[in-house]
């Protein structure tokens, strides 16, 4: 089986796929979560792993292929120790030689793309035609844009929830640190400072997406899609209907099809 690697700047995403066959999607078998660390050693990595995947009933021989993608370069030597000293395979890096992207990536500075964004953008193609749009939320919430025949065209990178509000809390001495979810009353005119607090932050943000993709539609100038992807993609769900569909492991299905392109040419 192959494992997936998906590091991003707050976790690191592990992941033990079935790539799919011709056009089959792959199949996620279980995942695991770990914060990011770009000290921690390959050593490290695999005491962690071999102790998850013993709970899940596999072991490290069933791993016969190990795919990375990562936007933390610091952290990229002890993931390939991982993959080379524990499971006995030369790692692909999605983007490096074997692991082409095999889409056009029309921008000004194609190599400062993140990894991340550009294999979201290779699994929504994969699963929707049309144009796109994808809204990933991790560290930073990124706005993709997708063109009917896969390219990579550009977006947005805004602070994430999590990062605006500790922001916020940090600045202002007085304010406390409230948790992020709905407002439990509709009304936009906040009664305490919690309350104003979970306004500003909550529907805020629901402004602020609504806002943008509604600007990325008129600038593409043709429908677009769009698929949401990150653990707090559900928590907005509820209250917009921005969102054509959520994919919660888009990054993973993208490095799974970028494996299988790389083994079959």
């Amino acid at each position: 089986m192959l494992l997936a690697i998906d590091a991003g700047n707050t976790n690191i995403v592990f992941a033990l796929v079935e790539p799919g066959q011709g056009d089959a999607p792959p199949t996620i078998r279980t995942r695991w979560r770990i914060a990011t660390d770009a000290r921690r050693t390959g050593d490290e990595y695999a005491v962690w792993l071999n102790q998850l995947l013993m709970l899940e009933g596999f072991t490290m021989a069933d791993v016969n292929a190990v795919i990375i993608a990562t936007v933390v370069p610091r952290a990229l030597h002890n993931l390939r120790t991982l993959a080379s000293k524990y499971f006995k395979v030369e790692p692909l890096v999605a983007g490096e030689a074997g692991a082409e992207w095999g889409i056009e990536l029309d921008v000004a500075e194609p190599e400062s793309v993140g990894a991340d964004r550009v294999i979201n953008a290779i699994a929504a193609h994969a699963r929707e035609p049309g144009d796109l749009i994808v809204i990933d939320f991790g560290t930073a919430t990124t706005f993709d844009v997708v063109d009917y025949t896969g390219a990579y065209k550009g977006g947005i990178i805004a602070p994430g929830i999590n990062l605006s509000l500790d922001a916020l809390v940090s600045a202002a001495a007085k304010l406390p640190r409230i948790a992020i979810e709905a407002p439990a009353s509709s009304s936009v005119i906040g009664r305490t400072t919690e309350e104003q607090m979970h306004i500003g932050v909550f529907w805020g943000y629901v402004a602020m997406m609504e806002g943008l993709v509604a600007r990325m539609r008129a600038q593409i100038g043709r429908p677009a899609k769009i698929i949401a992807t990150g653990g707090l993609a559900v928590l907005f769900n509820d209250h917009t209907s921005l969102f054509d569909r959520i994919v919660s492991d888009l990054t993973i299905e993208g490095l799974a099809m970028l494996y299988s392109r790389s083994q079959h040419g």
